[in-house]
């Protein structure tokens, strides 16, 4: 998500779990989050300072930024999906996973990233309105 209203300023993104991830499907509950990605990376050690957001982690597309377990048994690897610097993680929701479930796009928030100033736009231009969103679940569920 994009904040409303940094769209034109800061260009802030907020990381959730959407609305069709398996996690916040019925039955489903989360037992644990952990943002240790690996030996020598921990989201929680980010440490971002100033205007310039000096100390922050940079992110790929790619990056995983937490790993969270379901009472099922299955570990879902929740990935940045836009490259930027990590700004903040939810703390809230490691003593509270029910945040992810309950409010994931609001409370249950994963992480806020900053995208490179010269990239936001790309990035914007690539985002799905909550109607084309609509659509590409409604193909989905209608496919299988």
């Amino acid at each position: 998500l994009q904040h409303s209203n940094c769209i034109s300023c800061c260009r802030i993104c907020v990381i959730t779990l959407a609305e069709a991830h398996p996690l916040l499907q019925n039955g489903k509950t989360i037992t644990g989050i952990n943002y240790q990605i690996s030996a020598n990376c921990s989201r929680l050690q980010n440490k971002v300072s100033g205007k310039s957001k000096r100390g922050a982690q940079f992110l790929t597309e790619l990056a995983p930024l937490c790993r969270i377990s379901s009472s099922d048994g299955e570990e879902y690897t929740i990935y940045s999906c836009i490259r930027g610097r990590l700004i903040e993680v939810n703390e809230n929701i490691l003593s509270n996973p029910a945040l992810l479930q309950e409010k994931p796009s609001t409370e249950g928030y994963i992480a806020v990233v900053l995208p490179k100033f010269e990239e936001s736009k790309s990035v914007t231009q690539g985002l799905l309105t909550q109607k084309e969103y609509e659509e590409v679940l409604l193909k989905r569920l209608n496919s299988s």
